[in-house]
């Protein structure tokens, strides 16, 4: 990066954001506090949180500490879900609401089921035991952990709690279609791969690329001009378009 910067080749950072560096130039990725909120949403909507009473009992879980996106996924979803916990409408139970307890080291499945385990273990959550309404998670990796854990506590598709996820991992969709996970944010890799030959071609013609956003993300050097792109919220109903129809899976990948 430094020698780019001294070559004075600009440098567009894809996905996620290189920290503490003055040699990005360009940043494009998928709107990451909007995939929070779309998390969060939907658990307010599938809850009826705007007009049931409640109490409801959620656990919280987001992604790799290290991974400046976390800040975003666990912003935007708790922009949400935070009214509601400080109303006492949702409740977690273990108290673990800080980003810090939430986070899952490097997104890894088997960490986000240990801690699941440990929280069915210690609230004692279950179908016949302590009821667990939702449980927010940032993506699908994080959340194939989780249902693993509730499988195992005996939790089935007539009984599972809300759970969020992101990506459209196969297995999740997998697990979606079985009546397991409830949601998956879709970010089609193919519109920001699209999106960057775009940037690179306006740089290599020497114009300016295309950016939509100069406020949101600061590297620690500074906020850096971004191009994001619109994540959609993927359930049973519309999956088939999203995925099948647009040729991002097969539908075979699916069975």
């Amino acid at each position: 990066l430094d020698r780019a910067k001294v070559e004075k080749i600009p440098v567009i950072a894809y996905d996620r954001l290189i920290m503490n560096s003055d040699a990005i130039a360009y940043y494009a990725t998928f709107d990451n506090w909007k995939v929070g909120v779309q998390q969060g949403s939907f658990i307010e909507e599938a809850l009826k949180l705007k007009t049931e009473a409640g109490p409801f009992n959620i656990e919280l879980f987001t992604g790799s500490p290290d991974d400046n996106n976390i800040n975003f996924f666990f912003g935007g979803a708790m922009e949400v879900l935070q009214p509601y916990i400080d109303s006492g409408k949702l409740v977690v139970r273990s108290g673990q609401t800080a980003k810090e307890q939430c986070a899952t080291q490097n997104w890894n499945t088997e960490e986000s089921q240990k801690r699941m385990e440990n929280l069915i273990s210690s609230q004692g959550y279950g179908p016949k035991g302590t009821r667990l309404d939702a449980v927010l998670s940032s993506n699908d990796s994080v959340a194939n952990g989780i249902t693993n854990a509730l499988v195992a506590a005996g939790y089935t598709a007539e009984n599972f709690p809300v759970l969020t996820g992101q990506d459209c991992d196969k297995p999740a969709v997998k697990n979606m279609l079985a009546g397991l996970q409830s949601m998956s944010v879709f970010k089609d890799t193919r519109t920001l791969a699209a999106q960057v030959v775009k940037m690179v071609d306006s740089i290599m013609k020497g114009s300016k690329p295309e950016i939509n956003d100069t406020q949101t993300y600061d590297n620690g050097t500074g906020v850096i001009p971004s191009f994001l792109c619109d994540p959609v919220s993927c359930t049973v109903e519309n999956y088939k378009e999203l995925l099948i129809d647009s040729g991002y899976y097969t539908e075979a990948e699916l069975t």
